[in-house]
């Protein structure tokens, strides 16, 4: 029935939000690694910055701080990971003190070639502390995930996770999370297909969609309802690029997205996507 169908997504999406979130009481100066076979593993953040690959990085594409960047210590994942057993992972997960949650692609989170984007995991010294983040009261440490020249591998904003609490190895978000998928009858062409992509990209950070998912910054965007049912489409067009032209209140989190992050053919594809999840439910 209907509605046990909808209280059933309900209370899973309580319970993968009591699993997603670090616990309070843990130390933010260390972080968890969960290789590709499950084994959990702990970084000390002065114990890192005492290795001797740690390299001072210059990040101007910084989407956190923009112009504010400062000069962060750093190693690249490729060699913080090293050693551990990688194989069979398809996302390096990284999950936010603050409920974000970024499925960042394995095989370019541990790139080590400049020829591509590389990842590098930014410690905070606790003797010389980063900024506070515009409009809020914390910095981005003690961990924030950066890169060396993103373009290079088509890395948009949503690929820099700050106040990292955990790193996982893990299967791919399909696999995990078939709540989200387009139903598979669609043509491998159809724009829903490149929608998911983007949606997961961009959207998945912070939103669940029938439940699934890990992060708890913003609701769900099909239960109870889907933005489709509830914007016009002109009025959802401009909330994605710029929300506080739609509505604004204090404590907003969502960013804007604009054509250098998603593009009007794939903001076509993502809102394609949405409106044919309500009959995903």
């Amino acid at each position: 029935m209907p509605a046990l169908r909808l209280a059933t997504r309900l209370l899973t999406v309580l319970a993968a939000l009591a699993l997603s979130v670090p616990a309070a009481n843990a130390d933010p100066g260390t972080l968890t690694v969960v290789a590709a076979d499950g084994t959990s593993h702990s970084f000390a953040a002065a114990a890192l910055l005492a290795r001797p690959d740690v390299e001072t990085l210059r990040a101007p594409d910084d989407p956190a701080y923009g112009a504010a960047s400062p000069a962060y210590r750093a190693i690249p994942l490729a060699k913080v990971m090293a050693g551990l057993p990688v194989a069979g992972a398809d996302v390096l997960k990284a999950v936010a003190l603050d409920g974000f949650v970024a499925q960042l692609p394995a095989g370019k989170a541990l790139n080590a070639d400049p020829a591509g984007a590389v990842a590098y995991l930014a410690i905070e010294d606790p003797d010389r502390p980063w900024p506070k983040l515009p409009g809020k009261d914390v910095s981005a440490g003690p961990f924030y995930v950066v890169w060396a020249h993103p373009k290079r591998s088509g890395i948009g904003p949503e690929a820099w996770p700050y106040q990292t609490a955990r790193l996982e190895l893990t299967s791919s978000v399909a696999s995990r999370y078939p709540e989200i998928l387009v139903d598979p009858a669609l043509a491998a062409d159809h724009p829903a297909r490149r929608g998911q992509e983007v949606f997961v990209d961009n959207c998945f950070v912070c939103h669940r969609m029938n439940g699934g998912g890990e992060a708890s910054i913003g609701p769900d965007l099909n239960l109870p309802m889907n933005p489709t049912e509830y914007f016009q489409a002109a009025a959802l067009r401009t909330y994605i690029r710029d929300p506080k032209a739609v509505r604004d209140w204090d404590g907003q989190a969502m960013p804007g997205f604009g054509p250098g992050t998603i593009g009007d053919a794939d903001l076509d594809a993502l809102i394609g996507y949405l409106g044919h999840m309500t009959g995903r439910r």
